[in-house]
């Protein structure tokens, strides 16, 4: 019941944060997931969610979205998906870089843990340092965004956070820079749930065979759907600034735990 309530609380907090930052939600439940099951599903499980999510968000604020930038931006995200998502599966078969033991629990550092650790701490970074608090970046360099923020979203699930700092220099409305991340991340999301299910659980069909994990995931869309609502209704009282060193102290937390193969 607990693993539950975690993972209810991590979507529900993480899906409020992320309705106007355009990002938050995968950073912060990917690690949450990865407490209860093992890394590479905790990436699936989320994208699951995040797409959930964004359908949602659709629903409420679709039409607002800025269709010129979905595709200068989304289409390369998607493409870009592809390619992250193969890298996962590429990481993931890869034997443990060390073992060692911890309170006499054995423990271990593998090449995928390793890898998002050091992701998360890089976009830990990304929220708490002032020279990278306030970075845009002009529309021209669109279609590069896409790539990166695609590639980064199908490798490890981070990729609202270079998303939302490319979107910012376009002066969209607040609704449409809403419906407009939310299309791209539904793109993103639906590139790699493709990649995932065809790379890595062909070998491992045990990974969403389980009851627990299935529940998981319900539990973490219907979550999420409720911190949709509440953040619309009360995150305005809440200033970014906040909302970044929240993030940003988690991921330092979670991106230390995994780069030591600790969750």
């Amino acid at each position: 019941m607990m693993t539950y309530l975690i993972i209810a609380l991590a979507a529900m907090s993480a899906s409020a944060l992320t309705l106007f930052s355009g990002f938050g939600l995968g950073t912060l439940l990917l690690p949450v997931f990865a407490l209860f099951v093992p890394v590479e599903m905790a990436v699936a499980a989320t994208a699951i969610v995040h797409g959930a999510n964004n359908v949602l968000k659709i629903v409420l604020l679709g039409k607002y979205a800025d269709w010129k930038i979905v595709f200068r931006f989304g289409l390369p995200a998607m493409v870009a998906a592809f390619i992250g998502a193969a890298f996962l599966g590429m990481f993931a078969a890869l034997p443990p870089l060390l073992e060692y033991s911890l309170l006499g629990k054995a423990e271990q550092i593998t090449p995928v843990k390793l890898l998002l650790g050091i992701l998360i701490l890089g976009f830990a970074f990304f929220e708490l340092l002032p020279r990278f608090q306030h970075l845009k970046f002009k529309p021209r360099y669109l279609p590069l965004g896409g790539l990166l923020s695609g590639f980064f979203g199908g490798l490890s699930g981070h990729q609202g956070a270079l998303r939302s700092a490319f979107l910012a220099k376009t002066d969209m409305t607040a609704p449409a820079f809403v419906g407009t991340n939310a299309v791209i991340g539904l793109l993103v999301d639906a590139s790699r749930l493709l990649v995932y299910g065809a790379v890595l659980f062909s070998a491992k069909t045990h990974f969403i065979a389980g009851k627990q994990e299935v529940l998981l995931i319900l539990t973490g869309i219907v979550a999420a759907f409720s911190g949709v609502v509440l953040g619309k209704r009360y995150l305005h009282k809440m200033t970014m600034r906040v909302i970044q060193y929240i993030t940003g102290v988690l991921l330092l937390l979670i991106g230390t735990l995994l780069s030591l193969g600790l969750v």
